[in-house]
C-alpha cells in the first residue's frame, strides 16, 4: 500500500483524496494540515468572496478606476481567509472533538483521532492567530477593530449548535465579516452598501450551510448536536426560495447603492440562475449530492465577483 492510499485511509471520509495535503505534505505537518482543512479549500472560498466582493463594491463607489481595484489588498484577504479559516477550523475541533468521535463523517478527523492532540492544537492555533494578527496590521486603525472584533464570533460560534437549531445563523455573521471588512479596509468606515453586502452574505449561508448540514442531521439528532436541516426537515426547499432569493435581493441593492454599472445585473442574473440549479438539484436524503451542491457555492462565488469586475468596468 503507498504512501497516499495510507494516508487516505487514515483521514476522515469527506477528505479530497488527491489533495495535495494527501500528497506532497510532510509527515510532521500532516494533521495540522488537514486540522485546519487545507485538504478541503471550499471553507476557505466561502470565507473569502465577501470580502473580495466588498473591496470591488467599496473601490467602485469611492471612484477607484483600476480595472481590478487594490489587488494587493484582495491578496492580502487571500492570505488572510486561509489563515483564519484554518483557525476557526482548529477551534470548532477543540469545542467539538466529543461529538466528532461520533459521527461517521467527522470520526477520523485529527484531534478525536488522536493524530494531533489537544494540547498541540491549542499551540497551532496560537501560530496561526499569530498570523492572522500580523494580516490584520497591515490594514487601517479602523479596520484593524472590525478585524479584531470577528474573533469573538469565531469562539462562540461552535457552541451555538449546542443551543439553538439555528447555529447557521451565527455562522452567516461569522463566515460574511469580510463584507464589512473589505469595506472598512478600504474607506475607514462602514456604509449602507457594505452592510447590505453583509446580510446578503447572511441569507446566503443560511442557505447553504443548511444543505450542508443535512449530511449528518440523523447522527446529530442522536448525539444532541442542533442544526437547520433538523429544524427545517422536509421544508428544507421552501426555505431555500426565502434564504437565496433574499440574499440576492440585497447584493443587487449593495451593487445598486454602490453605483455599479450596467453589465453588474446581467452577471447577477447568472447568479440567480445558479441558485435555481442548487434548488432543483437538491435531495437532502442525498448525502452525495448535498456535498457537491454546497461546494458548488465556489462557483456563485466566482459568478458574483466577475458580475461586479464587469460593472466596476462597464
Amino acid at each position: 500500500m503507498t504512501k497516499l492510499n495510507e494516508r487516505i485511509k487514515k483521514a476522515p471520509e469527506d477528505t479530497i483524496h488527491k489533495s495535495w495535503v494527501h500528497r506532497i505534505s510532510p509527515d510532521f505537518a500532516w494533521g495540522y494540515l488537514q486540522l485546519m482543512r487545507a485538504d478541503r479549500p471550499i471553507g476557505t472560498w466561502l470565507l473569502l468572496w465577501p470580502g473580495l466582493w466588498s473591496i470591488v463594491l467599496a473601490s467602485h463607489f469611492h471612484g477607484n478606476q483600476m480595472i481590478i481595484p487594490d489587488i494587493n489588498l484582495l491578496l492580502l484577504f487571500s492570505l488572510g481567509a486561509i489563515v483564519m479559516r484554518g483557525a476557526g477550523c482548529v477551534v470548532n475541533d477543540l469545542w467539538d472533538r466529543d461529538a466528532d468521535g461520533k459521527v461517521k463523517r467527522t470520526k477520523k478527523r485529527p484531534i478525536p483521532s488522536g493524530r494531533v492532540s489537544v494540547f498541540g492544537a491549542i499551540i497551532f492555533l496560537i501560530f496561526l492567530s499569530l498570523i492572522g494578527l500580523y494580516i490584520l496590521l497591515q490594514l487601517n486603525n479602523f479596520a484593524q477593530i472590525v478585524g479584531a472584533a470577528s474573533l469573538i464570533l469565531i469562539i462562540i460560534y461552535p457552541l451555538m449548535k449546542r443551543i439553538t437549531y439555528w447555529p447557521q445563523l451565527m455562522l452567516g455573521f461569522t463566515f460574511n465579516w469580510g463584507a464589512l471588512l473589505g469595506w472598512a479596509a478600504i474607506t475607514g468606515t462602514i456604509e449602507l452598501p457594505a452592510a447590505l453586502l453583509y446580510i446578503g452574505g447572511i441569507f446566503w449561508t443560511l442557505g447553504y450551510d443548511t444543505i450542508y448540514a443535512h449530511q449528518d442531521r440523523e447522527e446529530d439528532k442522536i448525539i444532541g448536536i442542533k442544526s437547520t436541516a433538523l429544524r427545517l426537515g422536509s421544508n428544507t426547499h421552501r426555505w431555500l426560495i426565502i434564504f437565496y432569493g433574499c440574499s440576492l435581493l440585497f447584493y443587487l441593492a449593495a451593487g445598486w447603492y454602490s453605483k455599479m454599472g450596467f453589465w453588474f445585473y446581467p452577471g447577477m442574473l447568472f447568479a440567480g440562475v445558479h441558485f435555481i440549479y442548487q434548488y432543483s438539484s437538491l435531495d437532502i436524503n442525498n448525502r452525495e449530492t448535498c456535498l457537491k451542491i454546497f461546494k458548488s457555492n465556489h462557483h456563485f462565488g466566482i459568478i458574483v465577483f466577475i458580475s461586479l469586475i464587469m460593472g466596476h468596468n462597464f
